[in-house]
């Protein structure tokens, strides 16, 4: 089965890069692997303890985390701010920073300054506290570091959970995470670069693993006012995801709500081509 799902990424997942040929993936020993890891919701997020867990399996880990939660980032960068950075764990294959930016900015950090002499095997990103799928993809700092990382020429994964929860448990996470990177790295060498949206159910009856598409879908928000003591107007930003496509099987969104996880190659050309015969024959 995992041989079959990595033949279906290595072909469908060709996108832009910085470099104008894809590099390929080349398999080596644990020993020799550099893996970096980041995500969106804080240095001391269990999910980051988490996703450095699955990282310490394939080799040593470099991690630098932003040192405040930063969801709904997404490929945000920070530009008229400093940037802080603070050593806060070292151990054996292990090293922890937090930043005090965005997620891609720990991600930039690390591959243009704190590792920029190093080869980088592996990202992860997260194990993110709430899910990624569908249109989440675009706003989540999660997916944004692991598609910032996919532009250096390593294979990203962006791992999450779903459950919001801070005492969340992340054993299936971990062993799906674990599995699913394993054979990327230990399989036969897959086209560069390579951005995978992985998306774990919660709880312990899970199917299996399905490749799948990112719904259509959108959220629609709602804004609820709220006054505080000083008689200023404010308002608390929720809303819910509608579904355009609920009967679609080959979806993450339905692979999710049938206890499968869904992994989603991700692309950066956001071109629509559909709509570029209509273009050159109206805007002449």
């Amino acid at each position: 089965m995992w041989k079959q799902i990595i033949f279906y990424l290595c072909n469908a997942t060709y996108f832009f890069t910085r470099t104008c040929a894809a590099p390929k993936l080349i398999m080596m020993k644990k020993s020799d692997r550099l893996i970096f890891v980041t995500n969106d919701d804080g240095y001391d997020a269990p999910g980051f303890a988490a996703a450095i867990e699955v990282a310490r399996t394939f080799g040593r880990v470099v991690a630098v985390a932003p040192d405040t939660p930063q969801s709904g980032r997404s490929q945000a960068i920070t530009i008229y701010d400093p940037l802080f950075l603070k050593h806060r764990c070292h151990d054996q294959g292990l090293d922890i920073y937090s930043l005090t930016g965005t997620p891609v900015d720990c991600v930039k950090f690390a591959f243009d300054h704190l590792i920029a002499d190093e080869r980088v095997d592996l990202v992860i990103s997260g194990i993110n506290h709430g899910s990624n799928s569908a249109i989440n993809v675009l706003y989540s700092g999660t997916m944004g570091a692991a598609i910032e990382g996919s532009f250096y020429g390593c294979p990203s994964v962006g791992l999450s959970l779903l459950d919001h929860s801070r005492d969340a448990d992340f054993t299936y996470a971990k062993e799906y995470g674990r599995q699913i990177i394993s054979s990327i790295l230990e399989s036969e060498p897959c086209p560069l670069p390579l951005c995978l949206n992985v998306n774990v159910p919660a709880g312990a009856d899970i199917k299996g693993v399905r490749v799948s598409r990112q719904c259509r879908g959108i959220w629609r928000e709602d804004l609820f006012p709220h006054t505080d003591p000083n008689g200023r107007n404010y308002f608390w930003l929720t809303g819910s995801y509608t579904n355009y496509e609920p009967e679609a099987e080959d979806t993450d969104e339905w692979a999710l709500s049938n206890g499968y996880v869904s992994v989603v190659p991700i692309q950066i050309d956001l071109t629509a081509y559909n709509n570029m015969a209509y273009l050159k024959k109206t805007l002449k």
